[in-house]
Formats: structure tokens, sequence, C-alpha cells
């Protein structure tokens, strides 16, 4: 069986087909493949890989030139396909419509074992308590959505963001940016709300936004980064709902600080891990 080694390793969201079509013509026999969320280019020859290295580089750069017919260009993730390559992102999505379910079910034993808090109904009100070591419950409130248009909100947007992260970043990785930001996102709105009844997955939302954003800026092979035009919006949105003219129009309290507290963590991961995605492959 040959042998064959890597030469690189880069986003899926590259489009590599031109580099294999000059690699083909200079008789460089090589393989393409996905691997935790990067497209790993393998060569037959050793010796070849820093050859092939060079070559990406210079084509990068705009130094070679490289052209193709329309018809050779790869067909974009359709389908199936799509689904299949962001389990974490779908995941999530089913996590948070169950955790809709079960506030629309008014299934309110279950529902309080993924509050922020622990809580019990005295009077017809809540009534909360410590979280007592129950530790889970740091995440868990991302999956509570209390509306149709809060699950229809953060589903569609959790698919846009959340999908690109995880092409780019792999499964682990993306699972990892979910358990910090929502973290970060559920611990802002209680410790600047106070106990309450919180959730939905905006503060994760927000923070794939800050991430797409920032970490590009550090890591250019990162093609995620949303439209100035997307960014205006979210963030205009963002500050419409702090300055209170979202609920004073009767759409119901905004947890304005796990959306801040999302961005601002998504934007510092993005930087880390661009950073660090730069320096590795310098």
């Amino acid at each position: 069986m040959t042998e064959f080694h890597p030469a690189l390793s880069v986003s899926v969201e590259e489009d590599l087909l031109p580099l294999s079509a000059i690699l083909h013509q200079r008789g460089v026999v090589h393989r393409i493949f996905e691997e935790n969320g990067k497209q790993v280019l393998m060569v037959q020859h050793a010796a070849q890989a820093a050859d092939v290295k060079s070559l990406y580089r210079a084509w990068r750069a705009g130094e070679v030139r490289i052209e193709l017919a329309r018809q050779g260009r790869r067909p974009p993730l359709t389908g199936v396909v799509a689904w299949r390559g962001v389990p974490v992102t779908i995941g999530l999505i089913l996590c948070s419509i169950a955790g809709f379910l079960l506030f629309f079910l008014s299934a309110t034993t279950l529902l309080g074992h993924l509050t922020f808090t622990p809580f019990q109904v005295v009077d017809g009100r809540p009534v909360f308590e410590n979280m007592q070591g129950q530790y889970w419950r740091l995440v868990t409130p991302a999956f509570l959505h209390f509306g149709w248009l809060h699950i229809a909100f953060n589903s569609l947007w959790l698919w846009e963001l959340g999908g690109k992260v995880e092409r780019v970043m792999g499964h682990l990785n993306m699972f990892g940016l979910f358990l910090v930001i929502a973290i970060v996102s559920n611990a802002s709105q209680y410790v600047f709300g106070g106990p309450g009844l919180f959730g939905g997955m905006s503060g994760v939302v927000y923070g794939l936004l800050g991430f797409s954003w920032v970490g590009p800026m550090f890591q250019p092979a990162w093609r995620i980064q949303p439209s100035p035009a997307l960014m205006l919006f979210m963030v205009g949105w963002l500050v419409v709902c702090m300055v209170g003219l979202v609920e004073g129009l009767g759409f119901g309290a905004i947890a304005n600080a796990a959306h801040l507290g999302g961005l601002l963590c998504g934007a510092v991961l993005g930087a880390l891990f661009g950073m660090m995605s730069g320096r590795h492959e310098g």
C-alpha cells in the first residue's frame, strides 16, 4: 500500500481545486480529504511536501495565478452532506428545541433542573435558591427558550454561524467554544441581572458572531467573517435591546448581559484561536 505524506492542512472553507489541478499538471500524486474540520492535502513523496507548501503560499499571495473553467468548480455543501458536517451545531439546535418544548408543555419540574439556580413556586411566584454544587446549571440555561420567535431566531442564527465555525474549527473545538461562551454569558446575566428565569442560545449566538468577526483578523484563512451589514444589524439589535426599546414595546425581558458577555467572550476566543492558528502554520 502506497504511503502518503502530509503537505497542507487548511480550512474546509478554502477551495483547493485550482491547486489540485496544477499539481496534477505537474505530475504530483496527491490526495485531499477532510479531517477534524480541516482539509488535509497529502503527497505520495515526502520530498514534494515542501514544494507544495511553497506553491500554496505563492498562490495565496498572488504570486502564482491559477484559473479553472467555471464548470470545474466544486459545488457547495448542501442537503445531507451539510447536516452531517456539523453534528455539534445540530445537537445544540435539537437541545434548544427540547428546552422550548419543556416550557411550552409547562413541564415545570423538568424545567427547574435546567435553570441557572433551582427554584420553587410559592404562592404562584418562583423563589430561587442557591446552585448547591449543581454546576451543569452554568450551561443549561442556554437551552431554555420561551417563545416561538425566540427558538426560531436562535436556531437560524446558530445554524448560520455555528455551522461555519464548526466546519473551520472542528467538532471538538466547536463544543468547547459552546461550553465556554455559554458559561460566560449565563454567568454574566446572573451577576448583572440577579436570580431569575432567564435562558436562550442568544448569548452563544453572539459569542459565535464575535468569534467569526475577530478570528479571521488573525487567521485570514478562516473565511467565516460576517459581512459588515450583518454585524451592523446584530450589534444594532443588541444596542436597541440594551436601551430598553424592545422591552418597552412589550416583547418581554431581554437577557442583555448574556448577549454582551457572549459577544465579548467570543471575540476574545477568536483572537486567541486565530493567533495560535497563525503561529502553528508559520
